[in-house]
């Protein structure tokens, strides 16, 4: 007798958001989660500028909500170099601009310099953005060191924008035995609350819950 396995339903959690358009108070639009894409479009709909980070766009909308105010974006400085990142040779003493950019051509030093497994990590880029006047020699030294330390157990930082990854960490320090489908249930849960995005225990009841209507389908 063949023996027919219930696929593991979705769970859906209703977004209880209130529509971005319609929020008039500054306090009220940060105590919700917005995706970039949300806050891009609304900045389009309300004619702000679309440039920058997440963070830059909240404060952007932030400030237009309390005064009505179109606050421009801060200009950027131009870059002065103009080394190609994307087809010149690159070597180990080769500097690092301001004009500095990834793409294939800079892969293809770092794969021959540390091998298949390199790859650019969060906490790298990171680097690279902030070293400008270091060396192509040196970069390659901080990804090994880099390397070094999450070997040793170390954890990068998540940077502070970063809430989903932040979430999923704290999610799996508390609970090692749960699943990223349970991680994601509970991260849709708590975004869709207004308040702080960390993780906490209580976001659990949402799995409870989930069971609970499991069982009672079943019964």
């Amino acid at each position: 007798m063949l023996c027919h396995v219930r696929p593991r339903e979705t769970r859906v959690v209703r977004d209880t958001r209130p529509e971005l358009a319609t929020i008039t108070d500054p306090d009220v639009f940060t105590d919700w989660y917005w995706l970039k894409a949300e806050l891009v479009e609304h900045c389009r709909t309300v004619g702000l500028s679309t440039q920058g980070d997440k963070a830059e766009l909240t404060d952007r909308i932030a400030h237009f909500i309390e005064t009505g105010e179109h606050r421009r974006p801060a200009r950027r400085p131009r870059a002065t170099s103009t080394f190609d990142w994307a087809s010149a040779v690159i070597t180990r003493s080769t500097i690092i601009t301001d004009s500095y950019r990834n793409g294939p051509n800079v892969r293809r030093f770092f794969e021959a310099e540390i091998g298949p497994r390199f790859s650019f990590s969060i906490e790298f880029m990171a680097w690279m953005k902030t070293n400008v006047g270091h060396t192509m020699g040196d970069a390659v030294d901080e990804w090994l060191a880099i390397e070094a330390r999450r070997r040793a157990g170390e954890r990068a930082a998540i940077p502070a924008g970063n809430q989903f990854n932040r979430y999923v960490r704290d999610f799996f320090d508390a609970n090692p035995d749960r699943s990223m489908a349970d991680a994601r249930a509970c991260w849709a849960a708590k975004r869709g609350r207004a308040g702080h995005n960390r993780y906490e225990p209580a976001d659990l009841d949402v799995l409870d819950v989930s069971a609970e209507r499991d069982d009672d389908a079943h019964a």
